[in-house]
């Protein structure tokens, strides 16, 4: 094994073991900013690659109407299972859906709509 994926910082003890095989590390950018002085030190002196990798979501794959007709049944007090008899979107998404439309806004790509 040479490529070691953190999601969370790692601490300097898990970084010792894993450091004994000159691996690389990859790191979300959140956690390379919340590892520790003691650990980017042991990074550094080992001489072991740091990479920095973005892990995103699978993008939403429904068009903007459909999106916006979910959360106007919503708002009509419509029940996810009616939701989904209607829209054929099962009732998980829609209620993904509607958790994110509470904050007003879906990025759809690079585009942002408001409900």
């Amino acid at each position: 094994m040479d490529k070691v994926h953190f999601t969370r910082a790692p601490k300097a003890k898990e970084l010792e073991q894993v450091l004994k095989n000159g691996n690389t590390i990859y790191l979300t950018k959140s956690a390379k900013q919340r590892l520790s002085d003691k650990a980017k030190k042991k990074i550094k002196d080992s001489g072991a690659e740091l990479v920095i990798e973005s892990a995103r979501g699978r993008p939403i794959e429904l068009n903007l109407q459909t999106i916006s007709e979910i959360v106007e049944l919503h708002k009509d007090h419509r029940t996810f299972r009616e939701i989904e008899k209607i829209t054929g979107i099962s009732k998980s998404t829609a209620h993904y859906l509607i958790k994110y439309a509470e904050r007003n806004k879906i990025k759809k790509g690079k585009k942002v709509v408001y409900l």
